[in-house]
């Protein structure tokens, strides 16, 4: 713990000190690692596609890629990209988009920290949101909307969530959907980036070879003249709609030019920090973790699927649970639904046995493990837990994995695979017919 002038310190879990500036209130993360002499300078902003309104969906995304045209300092008119600036010194750089969360990072040599910190500071609130820049970007994310419409995964998960989602945003794909993406100015996603681009609504994380008290130094010399927020909004505006209770299955079906079919079954599940979500990891991986796995045994052996697998992306707001199979040419759609329902119905009704859940714990803490290999890696997860809306969830994750119980999962599995909470997705390919 150090005692700054700027900054206060709020609590430590694993090695990772929290400090919050004292006047805009910037969150800062710091786990200083002696490995190699590189660092990683990420920052994390508290808006994703869940925050995007009609007519905007797909501004978040869209402004990862403006913020890479630059600032008035780093831009490429003086030779002084935000890339290039950051190559000629060795850096790896990236942005990701999600449904909470957006982040910036780069992987330096520890001796440039120095130039993320500083780039970062400048493009937090100097951003060109420029018209000209936007017609380029524009183009290059209707080519990924393009290429997505080919991707039959990703077109059934859009419609799935679309339907499973009547009221709350997360039924908008993270990407936009193209006719907001076609027809949003450069005026509005300023509008957008003026309201939530700020330290208040920021967290910024150092992680590798570097000291702390310098760290938090160069932090200040850059954020620290930043105002917390808009002068006109004392508290940034979160979210408030919630997904009224879905009280009768869902279905949707997507038909185009393909090859298999899929089934995707979707339930409502809780928020990424709900007591339930843990047992939920755990599930996911017994259901789909290798060739031992239920799904794997009860699907793919059985010669119904080429692949069968679940996911529980944990969310700040509740999210689904989904397991989705890729049906073997021959197979009907209506037996793998059904062989995909039996599979949950078994959870609940015998639960899952003590040996399932050694191997599926053991399979997720080595991930995790994996997860702290070098500062990137870090990085990545200590950003999902932030989105979710503990860091804390990142260092005690283990603990927690290593706490569940099968009673535990049986009754997760009992209040999320409930069929009036369930959207059912089939992917019907037309081989060109119809």
């Amino acid at each position: 713990m150090l005692d700054h002038a700027f900054f206060d310190f709020v609590q430590s879990s694993s090695g990772i000190e929290e400090y919050t500036h004292n006047k805009n209130g910037l969150t800062v993360l710091l786990l200083p690692e002696a490995a190699a002499p590189v660092a990683t300078f990420m920052v994390t902003y508290r808006v994703g596609s869940r925050h995007e309104g009609a007519g905007l969906t797909g501004a978040t995304h869209l402004l990862e890629h403006l913020m890479f045209k630059g600032t008035e300092r780093f831009n490429k008119d003086l030779g002084t990209s935000i890339f290039s600036v950051l190559q000629r010194v060795g850096a790896e750089m990236n942005a990701t988009t999600w449904y909470d969360r957006t982040n910036y990072y780069e992987l330096v040599p520890n001796e440039h920290l120095p130039l993320a910190i500083e780039i970062e500071a400048d493009r937090m609130r100097g951003a060109r949101v420029r018209d000209e820049d936007l017609a380029d970007e524009r183009t290059v994310v209707l080519n990924e909307l393009d290429r997505g419409e080919n991707e039959p995964i990703r077109k059934l998960l859009h419609a799935v969530f679309a339907t499973a989602y009547f009221a709350h945003p997360y039924g908008h794909p993270v990407i936009g959907w193209r006719s907001d993406v076609e027809n949003v100015t450069a005026e509005g996603l300023r509008h957008f980036y003026d309201t939530y681009y700020w330290p208040q609504n920021a967290t910024v994380s150092v992680i590798g070879q570097f000291d702390k008290k310098e760290a938090l130094d160069l932090i200040e010399e850059g954020f620290g003249s930043l105002a917390a927020g808009p002068d006109d909004i004392r508290e940034l505006p979160d979210i408030t709609t919630r997904e009224p209770d879905q009280i009768g299955e869902r279905r949707v079906v997507v038909k185009q030019t393909g090859q298999l079919g899929m089934v995707l079954l979707a339930w409502k599940a809780p928020a990424g920090l709900d007591e339930d979500a843990d047992a939920l990891d755990v599930l996911a991986q017994i259901l789909s973790g290798g060739k031992s796995s239920r799904l794997y045994r009860q699907l793919t052996d059985t010669g119904l699927t080429t692949h069968a697998g679940a996911f529980f992306p944990r969310l700040r707001d509740p999210g689904l649970f989904s397991i989705y199979s890729m049906l073997t040419p021959g197979t009907t759609h209506e037996d793998v639904e059904a062989a995909m329902r039996k599979a949950a119905a078994e959870v609940v009704q015998e639960g899952v046995t003590e040996a399932e859940l050694t191997r599926a714990r053991r399979q997720v803490v080595a991930d995790e493990a994996y997860g702290r290999d070098g500062p990137q890696a870090v990085a990545a997860r200590l950003n999902e837990a932030i989105a979710v809306g503990d860091w804390t969830l990142f260092t005690e994750y283990r603990q927690r994995i290593e706490a569940v119980t099968p009673e535990a999962i049986q009754a997760a599995a009992e209040r999320v695979f409930v069929n009036d909470r369930l959207t059912v997705g089939w992917y019907v390919p037309t081989n060109g017919e119809g």
